[in-house]
């Protein structure tokens, strides 16, 4: 770090970079503060969708002792999703994912071959995949909002902690320093004045 310049000019350095830290710190806490309620949202939306996918696994399981049947279909083939459409949207400053569409390819049997419950289970097994790719999703959403939020928080605790801090130590001991000079130099006119009064008097007396 450059040593401390003990001049008005330095000064005036240190008092406007601490007016700078003050203007931007609070876009810095509320920043800080959107991310942490994103995250707490974040995680109740993981754990909904944890729910979700336990109680659609759940209804798929009545079906688990059909599929042991001799089917002429792979029923799994079914529900494996093709395509998965997600969009960005930024949330203070990270752009996170939004999960929009999941496609399927085409379901192909005969229906007059394949038991009436097939495609019930078909449907369960789709809700299920649907719902593991939300759940994904919103980790991965989480994800970057919890590796923003840990960011802001290292600037906000530098701001806060370390930067405005030291400002303030500079500028006060620079006024203490140039106070002291102020005072040395007021002492020394005060002697330099005493000393030519009694020069005056001297003289006069002679």
């Amino acid at each position: 770090m450059a040593e401390l310049k003990m001049t008005k000019n330095e000064l005036r350095a240190q008092q406007n970079r601490l007016g700078q830290l003050f203007k931007y710190l609070p876009t810095l806490q509320l920043k800080k503060a959107l991310l942490q309620a994103e995250v707490a949202e974040g995680k109740l939306q993981a754990s909904s969708l944890e729910e979700e996918v336990d109680i659609e696994k759940h209804q798929v399981d009545e079906y688990a002792s059909l599929f042991t049947q001799n089917l002429p279909v792979d029923v799994s083939s079914f529900a494996k999703i093709t395509k998965v459409e997600k969009r960005y949207e930024n949330i203070a400053g990270a752009e996170v994912p939004i999960f929009e569409n999941a496609t399927f390819g085409p379901i192909t049997y005969n229906l007059f071959e394949t038991p009436i419950w097939l495609e019930g289970a078909i449907m369960g097994l789709r809700r299920v995949s649907v719902a593991k790719v939300k759940l994904s999703i919103v980790q991965e959403k989480l994800m970057v909002l919890e590796k923003e939020l840990r960011e802001v928080s290292i600037r906000v605790n530098l701001f806060e902690k370390i930067l405005i801090p030291r400002c303030e130590r500079n500028i006060k001991k620079i006024k203490v320093f140039l106070g002291d000079q102020q005072l040395a130099a007021v002492s020394q006119a005060k002697v330099a004045k005493q000393k030519i009064i009694e020069r005056k008097e001297a003289e006069h007396a002679l």
